[in-house]
């Protein structure tokens, strides 16, 4: 498996099957995909994609909206970038640019078809599993999420303990945790007791 793991690491950080796509964008940059796992990671978070700023810094979540997801999990900056624990795996491994307007451009779908499944394969002691947004929720979990992001979170407890739905933890949905106090009080509490049991697990770090 190491070598294959190694093969497939290496494949996907030289990836530049969007480098049309990108060129295209307003912000007309290079691929760079941001390749953050390894093989024994017992958490991975499917998030979206990388922003702006971890397109500069090649690291992912090194943006507020890490900072508040590391929180909502309870985690220190070293806990959550240990990827012998940790694997983040977005949608798209790529910024995928910004339209004429300054808006974000959505997760181009040929980089899943292309890198997910692969992926995942070489990931095989993955115990939890965080769905964070609508892209995310909506692969994994197909026509559970068909309700759209507020609905499939709030029905959090349908696929816990193995996997918990969030939405993003961007500063834009401040708003919405507000509206959602269960949020906070309820789910996590519940992903945070999860987590430190997943990454206390004698038994798996006696392997």
């Amino acid at each position: 498996m190491t070598t294959n793991f190694n093969k497939l690491h290496n494949e996907l950080r030289n990836c530049c099957i969007c480098k049309d796509r990108f060129f295209a964008t307003a912000t007309m940059h290079e691929p760079r995909p941001v390749a953050w796992f390894s093989k024994g990671a017992r958490i991975l978070i499917a998030g979206q994609a990388p922003g702006m700023r971890v397109y500069d810094s090649g690291r992912p979540f090194t943006d507020p909206s890490g900072d508040r997801l590391r929180d909502w999990m309870g985690l220190s900056d070293s806990e959550f970038y240990d990827q012998n624990s940790i694997a983040i795996v977005p949608m798209a491994f790529c910024f995928p640019g910004y339209n004429e307007k300054g808006a974000d451009l959505a997760p181009p779908k040929i980089c899943a078809d292309t890198w997910r499944a692969p992926v995942l394969e070489v990931l095989p002691n993955i115990q939890l599993t965080l769905l964070v947004g609508g892209y995310a929720q909506k692969y994994h979990l197909g026509t559970a999420a068909k309700g759209g992001v507020t609905q499939t979170v709030m029905a959090w407890r349908d696929h816990a303990p193995d996997v918990f739905a969030l939405p993003h933890p961007s500063w834009r949905n401040t708003g919405w945790i507000k509206k959602n106090p269960w949020f906070e009080t309820e789910l996590l509490p519940a992903l945070k007791s999860r987590i430190a049991k997943v990454l206390s697990d004698d038994e798996f770090n006696a392997d």
